[in-house]
């Protein structure tokens, strides 16, 4: 095992809690098994290991990511997340296909969703080509979590939103029976409807869209 990773496996371990686990494996609809180290103790143990591995300081670990990755429970890939998520400016265009494989790896709603507005959402704002390079086949790919990616990656963008790109991924979407697509696309036209209302309203009445997907993106509409 990465010797860093070992301080942080070390204080996981030691705060197990089967009472708590049974419950989250079950709010996960039994995918993942767990620690039962809840969201508050997760982090105090995570900063503690930043404190004392000092990995902060280091240039992007993609082999940490990985092996947390690989660790069956799932506080692991959760450290991971945050781990990335306090490593978003040393995100480069190249680390794209490593987080499409993160995407496509034990995937659930719980890591997708992080994954699509952090790092895929920073890299795609840092370097735009790779929408057209990437994230355009990923929009229309089999492979659900990767749709769902890319409507959600501009969620955090507000007004810099590319309006065009996004109505045209929820189009290509729009007839999908798969829940996390149809709620997905509820959630992006939400968000977008913070800065842009009338935009969203007219979309939404312009298009057939499912039940869900107009109720979601509908809830800020004045």
């Amino acid at each position: 095992m990465n010797e860093v990773l070992a301080t942080l496996t070390f204080h996981f371990e030691n705060n197990r809690n089967e009472q708590n686990a049974e419950p989250m494996k079950k709010y996960m609809k039994n995918l993942f098994p767990f620690l039962g180290i809840k969201t508050p103790e997760r982090n105090k143990l995570t900063k503690l290991f930043y404190q004392q591995s000092g990995i902060l300081k280091l240039d992007f670990q993609h082999d940490v990511v990985l092996e947390l990755w690989q660790q069956p429970e799932r506080e692991y890939q959760y450290a991971a997340i945050d781990y990335i998520g306090r490593s978003l400016k040393k995100l480069v265009k190249e680390d794209l296909p490593f987080f499409e494989k993160l995407i496509t790896t034990k995937s659930w709603w719980d890591t997708v969703d992080m994954l699509a507005q952090k790092p895929v959402g920073t890299i795609a704002e840092k370097y735009p080509e790779v929408i057209t390079e990437s994230i355009d086949s990923w929009a229309i790919s089999e492979n659900l979590w990767l749709r769902r990616t890319a409507l959600l990656f501009q969620l955090k963008y507000k007004g810099n939103t590319n309006e065009v790109l996004l109505y045209r991924y929820i189009e290509s979407n729009a007839e999908s029976k798969e829940f996390f697509i149809q709620k997905a696309i509820g959630w992006a036209l939400r968000e977008y409807s913070k800065t842009h209302p009338e935009s969203v309203r007219e979309f939404i009445n312009s298009h057939s869209l499912a039940p869900l997907s107009i109720r979601e993106g509908s809830k800020y509409l004045p």
